[in-house]
């Protein structure tokens, strides 16, 4: 008889887990990949029963997604990529989801940085899993030396050519650079990865001493009182986050939670987001 493996949280190590949601097709607005549109579909989503964390079980190969998958079933390709950057920045403010949150990381850096010395030099952000850039592109006009890193290369094309911001093509976790960062931001990130405890610790090792992260990541716990069918859930997020697994993340990895608050965004997402302070 073929024994089954043990399934743990990621985030706490918990092995008591149940089952929350079922899916044997893609919800509605789920984007068809190649990899989940060439297998048997079925996976499910399981909730922490310690620190309400959620995580998306399924058998289906998803290794190819962010090196070139992602980008061609959601852009088609880097003139597509384009043409939804310019979209995205013509977007009235009140829409926009990514004016909000650069107003709000421009706002508590300011107070976070208040009292160094010397107060007006450049600052450096390093945004990771950069996609768009349009982020970027606000830090970049705000006077932020701005860095993006992304693992398809097309992403980093279009970051330095059409954004005019420096970039690097690569797994974020294999990167290897003595840069330090003043900023390092997580835009809808670490859902996406299968160990997100472990890229913020490589993330906090690139930062300055005292740094800033900044962190978005799905509500979970909000968006699994509206059902199944929320974005917050599908596929290309192994991960979704509750308030205390967020909490856990950030101080597993050495990270002082500074503030932790949850929001539904003008694009209808409901998120968590937080600032964190690098320890030490």
């Amino acid at each position: 008889m073929k024994t089954r493996k043990k399934i743990y949280c990621p985030i706490c190590g918990n092995s008591g887990l149940r089952l929350v949601f079922e899916y044997t097709s893609p919800p509605k607005g789920e984007t068809r990949f190649k990899f989940s549109s060439d297998q048997v579909y079925y996976r499910k989503i399981l909730q922490c029963n310690m620190c309400g964390h959620f995580i998306s079980m399924h058998d289906m190969n998803i290794t190819a997604l962010y090196s070139g998958d992602y980008v061609n079933a959601t852009y088609r390709d880097e003139e597509g990529l384009y043409e939804s950057y310019k979209k995205i920045m013509n977007l009235d403010p009140e829409r926009s989801d990514n004016v909000r949150r650069v107003r709000r990381i421009l706002d508590f850096s300011n107070t976070f940085f208040s009292g160094d010395v010397p107060p007006h030099r450049i600052r450096k952000v390093l945004d990771i899993g950069s996609g768009l850039c349009v982020f970027l592109k606000r830090m970049k006009d705000a006077g932020w030396d701005s860095t993006a890193i992304d693992p398809d290369g097309r992403a980093i094309s279009h970051a330095i050519h059409h954004v005019g911001v420096k970039g690097f093509c690569g797994d974020f976790m294999v990167l290897q650079s003595e840069e330090k960062y003043d900023l390092i931001t997580f835009n809808k990130v670490l859902e996406h990865v299968s160990d997100p405890v472990k890229m913020l610790s490589k993330a906090v090792s690139n930062s300055s001493p005292g740094g800033l992260i900044y962190i978005e990541v799905p509500d979970g716990e909000v968006a699994a009182a509206q059902g199944k069918e929320r974005q917050e859930f599908f596929i290309d997020h192994p991960n979704i986050f509750s308030f205390s697994s967020l909490s856990l993340m950030m101080m597993r990895a050495g990270l002082l939670p500074l503030c932790i608050e949850r929001i539904k965004e003008p694009s209808s997402k409901y998120t968590l987001l937080a600032f964190g302070r690098v320890c030490g």
